[in-house]
């Protein structure tokens, strides 16, 4: 059996889609499996233990290149994509993006069942030969295992065999590329410290700069835990702004940014204590690999992309506009309402969770 998944984006969506990967290879344990995604969010998918072949599009750059003039470089690739999409009779497509991009590439694929949500985004739906209701009311992890539910899987929510299982290929070489970036800091791997990612992609997710610094300053300072500061290479600048605000000149703040795959940020964010965090896709990498996320949430829904799974702190202002999903706004209340002392609070609080966890460990191998 041939099977085909189309998740093309971003770095939180592939995230989201990975239980349902586990999902589709416990159901049909000897196809061959196949997923389409773009460059951003390849890493996560790319030499998956579940996964036969990543199939990756470079859309975003054949569109750049038509704009400078590159044309005849970017058809040939485009063909060859194409070729390699169709180089397979596929018996099953699931398309979980459900827009127009992903849609046309089912179509391409020339899959014999084309299944998608009818909920005929940019008319996503005249594209697939089969339909599910898609409930916005879920979390996204849960509304794309309902493609596996309508398949005769079992899988959903909790603990046990049919839990969602968020598996982020990494390896020794990803641990020992984040142990030397921290040794050269002089911090242990195996010392606490917090991750802080201060970046996403919308304007109205973003928290005030000055607040990270204070808050970076005051886990630093006060509670005396290393704070290692994440997010892409072209994110330098708006972190480096941060460390300008930053009091605490010491190597209690480092700065990782644009040193890490996603691969290694999942490595990373694995040994830290807690991550602190806007709604991106860093934050759903955090809660793939099992440490507690303090998020911070504005226009979005927690309910809907929050951070998944249990013990994860998410701290947001019940505004009569939210959630607007608006990626710009005039006065960004819902985001300017959140304080250093709440985010730092949070933090706290699964910082001594932790401790009692760490604790119970040490108390139950000792009998």
């Amino acid at each position: 059996m041939n099977i085909l998944i189309v998740k093309l984006s971003a770095i939180g969506d592939v995230v989201h889609t990975l239980p349902s990967l586990a999902a589709l290879r416990r159901l049909y344990p000897q196809a061959h499996i196949t997923w389409v995604v773009e460059e951003a969010a390849a890493d996560l998918i790319e030499g998956h233990p579940y996964l036969d072949r990543a199939l990756v599009s470079r859309r975003k750059r054949w569109q750049q290149d038509f704009k400078m003039g590159i044309f005849s470089t970017n058809i040939r690739e485009i063909r060859l994509f194409v070729n390699a999409l169709r180089d397979r009779p596929y018996d099953l497509v699931i398309d979980f993006h459900g827009l127009f991009k992903s849609a046309i590439l089912v179509w391409l694929s020339g899959g014999a069942r084309k299944l998608g949500f009818d909920s005929m985004q940019e008319g996503s739906g005249l594209f697939y030969t089969e339909k599910i209701p898609e409930d916005m009311g879920k979390h996204a992890v849960d509304r794309y295992l309902d493609f596996l539910a309508y398949l005769g899987a079992q899988s959903g929510k909790g603990d046990g065999e049919n839990a969602p299982v968020f598996l982020i290929p990494s390896d020794d070489r990803n641990l020992q590329k984040v142990s030397t970036l921290l040794s050269k800091s002089h911090l242990d791997i195996d010392e606490p410290f917090v991750a802080m990612n201060p970046v996403a992609l919308w304007d109205t997710k973003l928290w005030r700069q000055d607040r990270f610094a204070m808050l970076a300053d005051r886990i630093a300072g006060e509670l005396n835990i290393p704070v290692v500061i994440t997010g892409s290479n072209q994110e330098k600048p708006y972190v480096e702004s941060i460390l300008k605000e930053a009091k605490v000149k010491t190597a209690k703040i480092l700065n990782l940014t644009g040193q890490t795959t996603l691969k290694d940020l999942a490595c990373l964010y694995r040994q830290a204590a807690v991550v602190v965090t806007t709604d991106s896709g860093p934050m759903h990498i955090a809660a793939a690999v099992g440490t507690p996320v303090v998020a911070l949430f504005g226009p979005t829904d927690p309910r809907r992309t929050g951070p998944y799974g249990p013990g994860h702190t998410v701290i947001s202002k019940a505004l009569p506009c939210s959630p607007c999903l608006l990626k710009q706004c005039r006065t960004k209340g819902c985001m300017e309402g959140i304080t250093v002392e709440e985010v730092l609070e949070g933090v706290k609080e699964q910082l001594g969770k932790k401790t009692e966890t760490d604790q119970v460990g040490r108390e139950e191998e000792k009998l």
